[in-house]
């Protein structure tokens, strides 16, 4: 395997591109299909790919245009898959009391339904930026809109969670 080579530079992004796949497609099929079809497509344009550019900013853009151009793309849906595969050993070693493991837990919930509830766009640069911790500058190239707009939809989407979490902690 050679220094740059795809398999160098893709493999390390897998877990990730999955994560960011699930939460877009809400589907655990779906985003392994998803996956493959960007790592295949990523593949075949390898050779368009800059050397000394930033790899995961391009390969976040080929999925996010997959999922764009798929079936279920441009169908948001509005529920998000609670499953979390971490989750039972986070517990394991959890400290604290049943109590205080209770709320915790309430609230992952709370701001899983809220972001569920947010506009896809908002909703994107938000996991991109929080979850993925991507910079201003490789979610401007993954999304390919400007800096400014990055900037301008995760204040947004920052808001509209909140103003979610509030709106759901009422109910």
């Amino acid at each position: 395997m050679l220094p740059g080579s795809f398999e160098d530079l893709a493999m390390p992004l897998f877990d990730r591109l999955y994560n960011f796949a699930h939460w877009l497609t809400q589907d655990r099929a779906e985003a392994e299909d998803l996956v493959q079809e960007t790592y295949a497509k990523a593949l075949k344009g390898f050779r368009s790919f800059e050397p000394g550019t930033n790899f995961r900013a391009w390969i976040y853009q080929i999925l996010r245009n997959t999922f764009l151009t798929s079936r279920t793309g441009l169908k948001a849906a509005n529920s998000v898959s609670l499953d979390d595969e971490g989750a039972a050993e986070n517990l394991a070693v959890a400290r604290g009391t049943p109590e205080s493991i209770l709320l915790q837990r309430s609230d992952q919930q709370l701001v899983q339904d809220a972001l569920a509830q947010i506009a896809m766009p908002f909703r994107e640069v938000l996991l991109l930026c929080e979850f993925e911790e991507m910079s201003y500058q490789e979610i401007s190239v993954a999304l390919s809109v400007p800096v400014g707009t990055v900037m301008s939809r995760l204040s947004r989407a920052r808001r509209a969670l909140r103003e979610k979490v509030q709106e759901l902690r009422k109910n």
